[in-house]
């Protein structure tokens, strides 16, 4: 399998790394040095306002001797880290932090203007070519009765403010780097919460499409893949238990044709050489129709099932009396209900029960489970037939005390051709799908059916329908006066 998602993934981590580091070691430097530049300046201007305001202006009031204002600007030099010079308008060097400058020869600096700064509080340059290295300048104007007598200039070497700066942009790209190693705790959560994941399902989905059906495995998760991987395997297991089902049907169908087939074929044969004479043909003949005739009986109910799973089925529903349908079914038994003893105990609900439904689909499925009642009730027993109101439904139940249906056996009666291993000996001639059938109908009624059987007890099948809705109505009616009552 390719590994295009987590290449991808790789890829895109790579790129915003680099981008990351690029966008710090442009935007983020530049950002980080101007304001630092900034912050220097204004702290220097701060200092210097206040050494113009005290010390300078003091001096120039003749409040204080030279000697002390150099001594004050030594000591705020050293902790300031910068120049201080006190400056005449005319450029005169008055005082430095070095030195006292000498009156007789005083110290001047050439074209001195302080509009070097520009409308701001402070400039880059050499001061006047004074420094061999770019300064930071500030100026200070230093006032007495309201005219500049001079200004004190502080300088503090560019490559100190660098510093201080570079040591922030060392913070920040240890920031940047640490946050770049952490976000790897996204590529692995991603790798084993998604990738991981996905490329089981991926596996899974290549052994169905090879047609093993059967591989099994999980996903330990609770969000969409972990449901996309159980639908798919609940999706793959349907698929393989319908394979099991239809190579199961096959086999049945194959084995239900070929049984009456070898008969036919046998007896034919044997009439044709002369080992079955010819006063014996009638017999046989008659074994021989009764095998086509279950041929038809069989390939009947595969159309009909066939008919049945057709999606869009449709049904001729009709309000009908549901007695009726009853008394005229159990009439085709009374033959063979007289022949083997068996009583019909049948409890209707009122003279009439007007209920919703194909009236033809819903007598075969009453004919098909009293054909299993009387297939598999003992002698001279009794089949209990009976009819209940419940809501808007009729519960009909067909009762026998016959063999009884074993418990591992409920779960498969309505599947094709499933025989119970007690009923193989008093079924010979069932197809199996008479349950099936039964099923069919009655889900594309969209109604349930039951059953409830012992072994060696009895069975019985309860299937609901739907009322008329003048029935329904009454109903209703009749139970509003009996909770009135």
């Amino acid at each position: 399998m390719k590994k295009r998602i987590l290449l991808k993934f790789l890829l895109a981590y790579v790129i915003f790394g680099v981008f990351s580091f690029l966008v710090v070691a442009t935007f983020a430097e530049l950002l980080i040095r101007e304001r630092s530049m900034r912050d220097e300046a204004a702290g220097l201007y701060a200092e210097a306002s206040t050494i113009s305001r005290s010390y300078a202006a003091s001096l120039y009031q003749s409040e204080s001797t030279i000697e002390s204002v150099y001594s004050q600007l030594s000591s705020l030099s050293a902790y300031l880290s910068a120049s201080i010079w006190i400056v005449n308008p005319s450029g005169t060097v008055l005082l430095t932090n070095e030195g006292m400058s000498d009156l007789s020869n005083p110290q001047i600096i050439e074209d001195f203007t302080p509009q070097i700064t520009e409308n701001t509080y402070y400039t880059i340059g050499d001061f006047f070519g004074r420094f061999a290295e770019p300064q930071l300048i500030v100026f200070s104007p230093i006032t007495s009765g309201y005219k500049i007598q001079g200004y004190v200039v502080m300088l503090k070497p560019l490559s100190a403010v660098s510093a201080k700066s570079n040591g922030y942009l060392t913070i920040v790209y240890i920031t940047a780097g640490l946050i770049f190693l952490l976000s790897l705790i996204i590529l692995l959560f991603f790798t084993e919460v998604f990738y991981r994941p996905l490329r089981s399902i991926i596996y899974a989905t290549e052994q169905y499409a090879e047609g093993n059906m059967h591989y099994e495995f999980t996903v330990d998760s609770y969000d969409e893949l972990g449901y996309l991987a159980g639908t798919l395997g609940y999706m793959a297991s349907e698929i393989a238990q319908s394979e099991d089902v239809q190579k199961k049907f096959v086999a049945n169908v194959s084995h239900d044709f070929r049984s009456p087939l070898t008969s036919i074929h046998g007896y034919l044969e044997a009439m044709l050489d002369g080992t079955i004479p010819p006063e014996m043909h009638e017999k046989y003949l008659q074994i021989v129709l009764n095998e086509t005739d279950r041929l038809t009986k069989l390939t009947n109910s595969l159309l009909q099932l066939n008919n049945l799973n057709t999606k869009g089925m449709s049904l001729n529903r009709t309000d009908f009396d549901i007695n009726v349908m009853i008394r005229d079914t159990l009439a085709t038994f009374e033959g063979i209900c007289i022949k083997k003893g068996i009583d019909i105990d049948l409890i209707l609900t009122g003279e009439e029960m007007f209920v919703n439904g194909d009236k033809e689909k819903l007598q075969q499925v009453l004919y098909n489970l009293m054909d299993n009642a009387v297939k598999f009730s003992h002698q001279d027993s009794t089949i209990k037939i009976e009819t209940t109101m419940k809501k808007n439904k009729l519960l009909v139940s067909v009762k026998d005390s016959g063999i009884g249906i074993p418990k591992e056996s409920l779960s498969l009666i309505f599947d094709r051709f499933y025989k119970s291993d007690l009923s193989r000996g008093k079924d010979k001639k069932g197809t199996g799908l008479g349950l099936s059938i039964v099923k069919e109908i009655i889900r594309s009624h969209d109604e349930n059916i039951n059953v409830i059987s012992t072994e060696g007890v009895g069975t019985e099948f309860i299937f609901t329908v739907a009322l008329s809705d003048e029935d329904e109505m009454e109903h209703e009616d009749t139970e509003e006066t009996t909770d009135s009552e």
